[in-house]
């Protein structure tokens, strides 16, 4: 049976003059039409194709080469192109755009507004669906991020405490303010790493690597930026964050605790415009 709203694995059963059609199994022949059908893989009968399935603006079930910016069961943020009294029409990559009903907006939108939503398939109707409500299709069971755990991060939201954001396609986590050393935007996509999983479940999240070997990699990269400048780098502790970022990558704190390492162990002198190779 083809899985609706999901990647496909499909045999071409039959030749047409408007395109192919593919075995789906219970949901019988599914049509891939002739401006989808792919020029670079053998499309004869018996062959397999990868194709993206869905249901067209008659409700019947088609076949597509393109790429929606989610399928069933992720999370993607989307523009909004449309609203009437059904609700809202996402841009999601295909011809048809993906309705989310009011029922399913967390706030209020307007035309060009972006969400970050969930896809899936509404159980009565079949119809791939999308929703703002994100929590119950969230995993509650206790995660299991170990402390400095590289991760992948999808902003959602602005909080009073920092941003939400999705790890992994999973869980909720924090980008505690402190560590937002960069600018922060809903559907912004992120590397991210675990910096505490707490006993209630709650996990702090951080955009540079934490612990002993983070720091070590920041205090090696400063001493090789100063070789590379004949010992000299117009950066100290009251250099603004920003260009902090914008030059290491990493927030203020981290790299006055670089700096601070090294001027302990001897190796740097700094001034209040520069830090200098002794």
């Amino acid at each position: 049976m083809a899985a609706i709203g999901r990647y496909n694995s499909l045999q071409i059963v039959k030749h047409t003059g408007f395109g192919l059609y593919l075995d789906g199994g219970p949901d019988g022949e599914i049509l891939l039409p002739n401006r989808y059908v792919p020029k670079d893989v053998p499309t004869e009968i018996d062959d397999w194709l990868n194709v993206f399935v869905y249901l067209d603006s008659d409700d019947r079930v088609i076949a597509t080469t393109e790429r929606p910016k989610a399928q069933v069961g992720e999370f993607a943020s989307l523009k909004v192109k449309q609203i009437n009294r059904v609700g809202l029409f996402l841009d999601w990559g295909l011809p048809k755009d993906l309705l989310m009903p009011h029922s399913e907006e967390k706030r209020q939108l307007r035309e060009g507004d972006y969400c970050v939503v969930h896809v899936y398939l509404d159980k009565h109707t079949r119809r791939i669906t999308a929703t703002a409500r994100l929590d119950r299709y969230l995993d509650k069971t206790p995660a299991r991020y170990s402390a400095g755990e590289a991760v992948d991060l999808l902003v959602v939201e602005a909080t009073e405490l920092g941003h939400k954001a999705i790890i992994n396609g999973r869980h909720w986590g924090l980008i505690h303010k402190n560590e937002a050393f960069k600018f922060l935007r809903s559907g912004m996509h992120e590397r991210g790493y675990i910096r505490e999983v707490r006993p209630d479940g709650k996990i702090s999240l951080s955009l540079q690597p934490v612990g002993t070997e983070a720091s070590d990699a920041l205090q090696a990269l400063i001493l090789q930026k100063l070789e590379e400048q004949d010992g000299t780098l117009p950066f100290s502790d009251k250099s603004p964050a920003d260009e902090i970022s914008r030059h290491f990558g990493v927030s203020k704190g981290n790299f006055k605790k670089a700096i601070g390492g090294l001027y302990k162990q001897g190796r740097i002198l700094i001034h209040p415009d520069r830090i200098e190779r002794c």
